[in-house]
């Protein structure tokens, strides 16, 4: 709620709406209640003046007093009891020609009815009004008398005070107003503990706040490059943003899942687990509809309680290829590395025999220098003719110089350029990580050897890797592609299992053969070459 440009807060803005609520509420109620109350008091008063009018009518002593058959003191006596025990103002028997037989006022006998309503009752109608007559305003009920043989001799009328109506009513009306007011301050008092109770769930927050934080989450939820998804206790998926819904049309599944059974929808998600376990699963792999994503799980807690739980989940095969291009960078990196290093070296040797100037022993070593350079240009140019390829086993023979390695590299033909461009991250992922780890094996020996083999068919690829290490112990041989799982120490176990996913991603097969004498691991693979 605003005036004008100013916001009040939504504590005083719930106390206002709720107090109006009330009070107009019970106004209207006391009011109605106030009228329909006044009315049937003034009906019952009504009622119980013509009840009392129409038995005084039939009593034979007051017929017998309009046709001269009974003493006036008598009547005067009975009609003064009933009058007392009834507590009405009046109650007068008079004649048809309207002169009173009865009345409180003896001196009043004989004479006139006063109040001119009593016309209609001398034709024989039964009636009440309201009319002022010697004992002041009244209420007053008509009837008519009549003999035995039914003929109308007279009429009796029965007043009541019109003070005595309106002190009933006002009776009534007091209890009804004070009914009111105290529903009124108990509506105010639950007001403001109800303004006091949202005020404290929303954490004090005032609405257009909350506004702010609901676009403000709906804008990060709708940025973030992950799937996010969240459910309720009663497993129903109550946030689902755009990246979740594309990830789910990219497998197959509705583009509306908001509102849907978790386990109808995505029977993997494993939330329903989460909820009932309060425990959370963190990068774990999994798939939907074949499509494979990796996956994170939170329970949501509040106050102690699960109101909740989320899952982000990004597409494997996205995460997968943003691995092998930092894979390959990094495998780019340690071997420029290693060449930058070589080239220091033989900078520092050139830089040297300058200084002293053994300009023969120069040229001989920059001579022996380039035809080893040409050599192995030579030696890689007849092993594979992509450029990259090429230029990353040269920087893996300088690392093997700089190791003391024997790298030997051999192949029954050159490797001829891929048709896919992507299968270069792939085999440098394979090739780097396979002969790293065999310079891991040898690091230990006296004499290094570790051989590259390159076999093409036309078809496809097979690639083998030979240490003369002391191979792999038997205890892990059957978890060595696991994520994780080394014997080097804390955080390492991803190489072999960066190539495993790189093997599948080529539609390929890795095997490996291990004892004492070494380790040679075999790579196949189908191989399209480029333009073929």
């Amino acid at each position: 709620m605003n005036f004008g440009k100013k916001y009040i807060s939504l504590q005083l803005a719930i106390i206002i709406f709720v107090v109006t609520v009330v009070v107009v509420a019970l106004s209207v109620t006391g009011i109605l209640l106030a009228n329909t109350t006044a009315h049937n008091i003034e009906m019952h008063q009504a009622e119980k003046a013509m009840g009392i009018a129409q038995t005084v009518s039939e009593v034979p002593i007051v017929k017998q007093s309009l046709v001269g058959d009974a003493q006036t003191e008598d009547v005067q006596a009975f009609i003064r009891k009933i009058r007392q025990d009834t507590n009405m103002l009046f109650i007068v028997v008079m004649d048809m020609d309207r002169k009173r037989k009865t009345h409180p006022n003896f001196k009043l006998i004989g004479k006139e009815f006063v109040g001119g309503d009593e016309l209609p009752v001398l034709k024989g109608k039964r009636y009440t009004s309201i009319a002022e007559g010697t004992l002041g305003p009244s209420l007053r009920a008509f009837h008519p008398v009549y003999n035995d043989q039914g003929k109308q001799i007279g009429a009796v009328s029965v007043g009541i005070s019109l003070k005595n109506v309106k002190e009933a009513v006002n009776k009534s009306n007091y209890i009804i107003y004070a009914g009111m007011g105290v529903g009124i301050v108990i509506g105010v008092v639950g007001a403001v503990l109800l303004a006091r109770k949202i005020n404290r769930i929303l954490f004090g927050l005032q609405p257009y706040k909350i506004a702010n934080l609901l676009e403000e989450r709906n804008a990060m939820l709708e940025s973030v490059r992950e799937g996010i998804i969240a459910v309720n206790p009663e497993y129903d998926i109550v946030v689902a943003n755009a990246e979740a819904i594309r990830i789910f049309q990219k497998a197959g599944l509705p583009p509306d899942p908001i509102g849907r059974k978790i386990d109808e929808y995505l029977p993997v998600s494993r939330l329903i687990r989460i909820l009932q376990s309060n425990k959370a699963e963190y990068d774990q792999e999994s798939d939907i509809n074949g499509l494979p994503i990796l996956v994170n799980r939170v329970p949501v807690t509040v106050n102690g309680q699960v109101v909740g739980a989320i899952s982000t989940f990004r597409d494997k095969s996205e995460l997968k290829t943003l691995v092998e291009q930092l894979t390959g960078i990094r495998t780019y990196a340690e071997a420029l590395r290693a060449q930058t290093h070589e080239f220091m070296n033989i900078l520092h040797v050139i830089t040297g025999m300058l200084h002293i100037k053994e300009y023969d022993g120069l040229e001989n070593y920059l001579r022996k220098q380039t035809k080893l350079f040409q050599a192995e240009t030579g030696s890689v140019s007849n092993i594979v003719k992509d450029p990259v390829m090429a230029g990353f086993l040269l920087s893996k023979g300088s690392y093997a110089r700089e190791n003391q390695v024997k790298l030997s590299f051999s192949a029954n033909k050159p490797l001829p350029e891929s048709a896919d461009p992507n299968i270069s991250h792939h085999l440098i992922t394979i090739i780097g990580n396979l002969i790293d780890n065999a310079f891991d094996a040898v690091r230990k020996n006296v004499e290094k050897r570790v051989v590259l083999n390159i076999e093409y068919d036309d078809s496809h690829c097979t690639i083998t890797i030979k240490d003369n290490g002391k191979g792999i112990r038997e205890d892990i041989r059957g978890t060595i592609f696991q994520k994780a799982k080394s014997t080097k120490g804390p955080d390492k176990g991803f190489g072999l299992y960066n190539v495993r996913q790189s093997v599948e991603a080529l539609g390929g097969i890795i095997t490996f053969d291990s004892d004492e004498t070494g380790t040679s691991f075999m790579v196949r693979f189908p191989y399209k070459e480029e333009g073929g």
